[in-house]
């Protein structure tokens, strides 16, 4: 059994329903059902329902807000990540980590490999990393640590949700243009979870996005196109004129070579990720507006 614990968004989601439609018993528990914050109330899910797989896709992702809150931050993303991990070692289960980009300064210019040093310049980015750490002390012999950047779905609060609701309105839009990375599917990257652990490939740290890559400006460009509106609403921009509390990365393309190495197949481009999620996005966007 597979057990998806965050499972309220949109990469939980996105995993209960691949692992349904895969026919993988699973189950979903969400923050009241099993807070990572919280050992007792981890190891009476886990005990209860005795999972071989744990995917753990609970985190704090307010990046800017854990500028001014990094204790409740490291509590869920660094301690909540080893509680889960020292849980899973108990029970004998598999843990799935999900990380980010935002492990690495931002400075690169070429995609930036598994083994790369790490030096997070956010708050958010320290504590998950300090999160990745936790899980690797835990269990490293039976834990996959995932970074996967930029996720989008037709579920919750995301930039292409965004984007695709001032598409509808046909309203102009200025868009950074000197920040690049790779826009991820949250679907894509839940089948790419199910297949790297099936796979039997080895324990360790992975990068999970679509492949390619784009600044936020080709990204919304390309939600405007796939909608059928003017591109030309679309402008580009730059950081500066979006200052934030946490400094975004500049480069944060990530690298598949230890997924290519095992026989995996690098998840879709990012482009083709996107149109195949055009009309989800779209109607749950026109859904919220009712």
């Amino acid at each position: 059994m597979w057990l998806v614990v965050g499972a309220g968004g949109q990469l939980g989601r996105s995993l209960t329903e691949a692992l349904t439609a895969t026919d993988l018993k699973n189950a979903a528990l969400t923050k009241t059902e099993c807070d990572v914050t919280s050992p007792s109330s981890i190891y009476a899910a886990l005990e209860r329902l005795k999972p071989s797989v744990v995917v753990n896709a609970a985190a704090w992702t307010a990046v800017d807000a854990a500028e001014e809150h990094p204790h409740e931050a490291a509590l869920v993303n660094e301690s909540g990540a080893r509680n889960l991990a020292v849980a899973c070692r108990t029970v004998g289960s598999s843990l799935v980590h999900i990380s980010t980009d935002y492990v690495f300064e931002g400075t690169a210019q070429s995609p930036i490999s598994e083994d790369a040093i790490c030096r997070p310049g956010t708050v958010y980015g320290q504590t998950k990393r300090a999160g990745e750490i936790a899980v690797l002390e835990e269990l490293s012999h039976m834990s996959y640590v995932v970074r996967t950047a930029w996720l989008y779905s037709e579920f919750g609060s995301n930039f292409a949700k965004t984007m695709m609701r001032r598409a509808l309105a046909e309203s102009p839009v200025s868009v950074v243009d000197d920040q690049i990375g790779q826009p991820t599917n949250a679907h894509d990257l839940a089948k790419h979870l199910i297949h790297l652990v099936m796979s039997g490939a080895p324990h360790g740290i992975y990068h999970g996005t679509n492949s390619g890559q784009a600044s936020w400006f080709d990204f919304a460009r390309r939600i405007y196109a796939f909608a059928g509106v003017d591109t030309s609403l679309v402008s580009p921009t730059d950081t500066s004129s979006y200052p934030t509390k946490a400094v975004r990365p500049k480069y944060s393309v990530l690298s598949h070579g230890r997924t290519t190495a095992n026989g995996i197949e690098e998840m879709r481009p990012w482009d083709d990720a996107l149109a195949a999620s055009i009309d989800p996005i779209s109607s749950a966007v026109r859904s919220e507006q009712q």
